[in-house]
């Protein structure tokens, strides 16, 4: 990640949290500032605008990805799958104004920035069912479909924010909340696993702190 002073990480911290609590849109560089103790003209010197702020927090999204993505070796399947899907979940909570609000600052889903990591999270994604199946863990009977699948599992993880929103009305969204979308996930893959792999599954969910 970007070296940064302890002053720009500041900024950054509560731009994020000012973001995801009331939206890009209804959030001024004055109130961050002011969350701060700080002048604009502080803030403004270290980003000139709140598109910049939004950008650098954009850029701090990808690099972690891409982090997770090179630096993790491989384990047990159960492992690899409940970590993946917990990174995913816990990054898409953390920075949860970025899928809702960029169209607002950028005027295109972060999917299609040219160094976007979704993609090729999304392609793990896929290796990892194809993994599950390689090991002889689906039901045989299910007739699987990898592509199907695998859209159905990611459409659950990244958009459950806005299904909570949306649907539910929730103006305000807790990890509490959150949680309840890793157990959707589950709940769309565990049917077509077989009763080991889903024990192996759950056992390396309830190792982890959610």
């Amino acid at each position: 990640m970007t070296a940064r002073s302890h002053t720009a990480n500041r900024i950054l911290e509560a731009s994020r949290k000012a973001f995801n609590e009331r939206g890009y849109a209804g959030t001024s560089v004055t109130e961050i500032a002011t969350s701060l103790g700080m002048s604009q003209g502080n803030l403004t010197y270290h980003f000139p605008t709140k598109r910049d702020l939004a950008m650098a927090l954009e850029d701090d999204v990808l690099m972690l990805m891409k982090h997770q993505r090179t630096s993790k070796k491989q384990g047990r399947l159960a492992d690899d799958y409940i970590d993946h899907l917990l990174f995913g979940m816990k990054l898409t909570w953390r920075y949860r104004f970025l899928l809702r609000d960029r169209i607002h600052y950028a005027g295109e889903p972060v999917g299609q920035r040219q160094d976007s990591e979704l993609t090729r999270d999304y392609e793990d994604l896929v290796a990892l069912l194809e993994r599950i199946d390689q090991e002889g863990q689906f039901l045989e009977n299910k007739g699987i479909d990898i592509e199907v699948l695998s859209r159905s599992l990611w459409i659950v993880s990244r958009y459950w924010v806005d299904y909570l929103r949306e649907l539910e009305g929730l103006g305000q969204v807790s990890w509490t909340d959150q949680k309840r979308g890793i157990q959707h996930h589950l709940a769309v893959l565990f049917p077509y696993l077989k009763a080991s792999a889903r024990k192996a599954f759950q056992a390396a969910l309830d190792q982890r702190q959610i």
